[in-house]
Parts: structure tokens; sequence; C-alpha cells
């Protein structure tokens, strides 16, 4: 939001993505998110849509989010630059894989999450494709730019759509259109043809089903959105079920259960740090990262069951059972899957033990809630089975 000179607002036009107007077409109610317009929910509404997802497979236009290109001039110097602002091994980041990963302040906190892939094939040594959260492009695409060596470069990719396929019968569904795709193993991506249009795909999404995100050009992406939804199987899913979903994933959205004061340690996401990294000890943060591994962090997220139907949202301060205050709420809300509330939130380790007992305040109403597992709903991703 900017001002005019007389002090007044002045209003920022959302941007659309090339999916918009089949939105509309559809009946979608069309939100602001991360300065894009958006499908919040179609008209079956959030939970027929959060359930669909569940049993067959949903569509969801993620194309808000930053696609880019990293690009040096071979492997090692490309992962090497990129591994100077994130805590994750880059360097055996293998052709056709893909890795979830964090970039990094100095004090060792999450500036954003993010996917890096390597693409296969000789011709694409050196290059690293790379899909960053809609509200964190500016800053990621900066901080990322101004930290490269001369002979890597960043290259942000505007000319493409983003849309996810999720559920137990995404890899069906796929496979009709791109053959290639059901041999694909998790965390897997490749350059395929869908119906022949050139696509760059991922076996990965954000709902803990199996699924996959697929990078096309944008002039190709309602064609592409079309032939899918002509399925029966496949319905168009909004943010809120792509947000009901992902908590019940017990996966993290940046912004709320991350953000730039929380560190790996922290959010529960240390599978992000690999062995040479902290053996190296040579990424943003690595002092601080390193003693909360060895010590432990002054707080940690957690998964949380209410006991009762009432939910409780981001904000609402957590208390252990004596009244005194022990973290906050990050994320919650109400789980289709289990057909009760569930939240996620920080809390002092003395406190994060499964089954602990906890209140939530809730408009200065203290609701019973329970330190829990998570995911709270069991992760279906894509595993091929060991040779």
């Amino acid at each position: 939001m900017a001002d005019h000179a007389d002090g007044s607002p002045v209003s920022t036009p959302l941007l659309s993505t090339p999916l918009t107007d089949l939105h509309r077409e559809l009946g979608a109610r069309l939100v602001p998110f991360a300065g894009y317009e958006m499908p919040v929910q179609y008209p079956a509404g959030i939970i027929a849509e959060h359930s669909h997802t569940r049993e067959k497979a949903g569509l969801f236009d993620v194309s808000h989010m930053g696609q880019a290109w990293l690009i040096g001039p071979d492997h090692a110097t490309t992962a090497r630059a990129l591994e100077a602002m994130v805590p994750s091994d880059v360097a055996v980041l293998k052709p056709g894989r893909q890795r979830y990963t964090v970039l990094l302040n100095a004090e060792g906190g999450i500036v954003d999450d993010l996917m890096v892939s390597r693409p296969q094939g000789a011709e694409n040594d050196g290059r690293l494709f790379l899909v960053v959260n809609a509200s964190r492009k500016a800053v990621d695409y900066e901080l990322i730019a101004a930290n490269l060596p001369g002979n890597v470069k960043l290259e942000p990719i505007e000319d493409r759509a983003l849309i996810a396929l999720q559920g137990p019968m995404a890899a069906e569904v796929m496979a009709s259109h791109a053959p290639a795709a059901a041999d694909m193993a998790f965390m897997g991506v490749a350059e395929m043809e869908f119906d022949g249009i050139a696509v760059y795909v991922s076996r990965s999404g954000y709902t803990g089903e199996d699924g996959y995100e697929i990078s096309v050009p944008a002039g190709a992406a309602e064609p592409l959105a079309r032939a899918l939804l002509a399925d029966e199987r496949v319905a168009p899913i909004g943010l809120g079920a792509r947000d009901s979903l992902r908590l019940e994933a017990g996966l993290c959205l940046y912004g709320h259960d991350l953000d730039e004061t929380t560190s790996p340690v922290e959010g529960a996401i240390t599978f992000v740090l690999q062995k040479r990294r902290k053996d190296e000890a040579n990424f943003p943060g690595a002092a601080r990262i390193l003693s909360e591994l060895a010590e432990g962090p002054s707080r940690v997220r957690v998964g949380l069951m209410l006991a009762g139907r009432a939910p409780a949202r981001e904000g609402a301060e957590i208390r252990a059972t004596d009244g005194s205050a022990i973290g906050v709420l990050t994320s919650g809300g109400f789980a289709p899957t289990l057909g009760a509330p569930i939240a996620m939130g920080y809390v002092d380790p003395a406190h994060a033990g499964v089954g602990t007992p906890v209140k939530l305040v809730v408009r200065g109403r203290e609701l019973e809630a329970s330190v829990a597992d998570m995911p709270f709903v069991p992760q279906r991703y894509h595993r091929k089975p060991s040779a």
C-alpha cells in the first residue's frame, strides 16, 4: 500500500494468474493473497474440497509462487553459491531430484522456505530450479542476487504458471496425459510432455498426499488445467482447503509457523541440515543453530489436539495447566479428516512432550488441549520400494 502526496492510501492493483478467468468461470470466491487475486474456495465449499483431495485428486493454482533459475558454469559452483545461504547439502543433489531447504539470515532465522531441484541432462549442468513463497519473492530474489559470486546468476521466471495436482488418484490422472510421470519417485523432477505441452514436473506437494507440481508456460496453463478438470476424479481446490490440508499434514506456512526470528531447530525442521553442512558450520547463523542442536532451543514447534469442538486460531496464548504462559499458536483450524480442531504453535521445551496437557486462550476462555504427534493425518507420499 503506497500513499498519495496528500497522505491518502493508494490501492495497489492485485495481480492475476494465467488461470484467473478459469477460476471465475468455475464460480470461485476470489480474495487478495500475497498481492494476487486467488481462489479461496469454489461452490462445493472448503470441507468438500478438502475431502475430495484426500479421496481423489484436487487441482490447485499455485502460480503466485516464485519460480527462478540459478545458473552457474557447473553444478559444484552453483551448489556452493546456494549453500552460502542455506544449511542444506545441495552439492550432493542428484540430477532429477528436489530438496526442501530454507534461506537463512545472519542470526539463523528463516527468511523463507523453498524447494530447490536439479534438472536432468548434461545441458542443464550448473542449473538449479527454485520455487519460493509468493509473499517472499522480492525479499528472496534480492537476498540471493546480492550474495552470488560473479559467475552465478539468478533468473526469475515470469512467464510460467504452476499447477499442483494432489491426492491418491493424482498419479493415475497425471499418467493419462504424461505417462512418464507414473514412474517418478517422491521428490523427483523431470521434463516431459503433457498432451504435447513441454512441462517441468516434480512429484511433491503441500497436502501430505501423493501428487505433482507442474511448471507450465503461462499460455498453456489453462488448456492443461482444463484437461485435468475434464477428468471426473479431479476438482478445483482453493486456498481454504489448501490450508486445512497442510495443517493436517503438519506442514509449516511461512509468515505464520516460520519467520525471520525462527531457526530450523525451533521450527522442528532439522532435516534441512545434513551432516556435511553441520560439520563445516559455514552457513548463516551456524553458531546459533548448532548451539540449539546441542543444547536445545528455548522454544519448539508442536502440534496440538483440542479436546472440544471449538477451534483456536493464530495468536492464541498457550498456557500450562497452572495458568502460566508457555507459548503462542501460529496455525489453527478445523481438521475435516479428523472431525476435530487442531493447531500448531511454539512452547517451551518443558511442555513439548506428546500428551502434555495445555490450555489455549480464545476470547478470554481457556480451551483444553494436549501436545500431539505430527502429522495429524498420516502422510501418503509415493515411496518406491527399495531394490
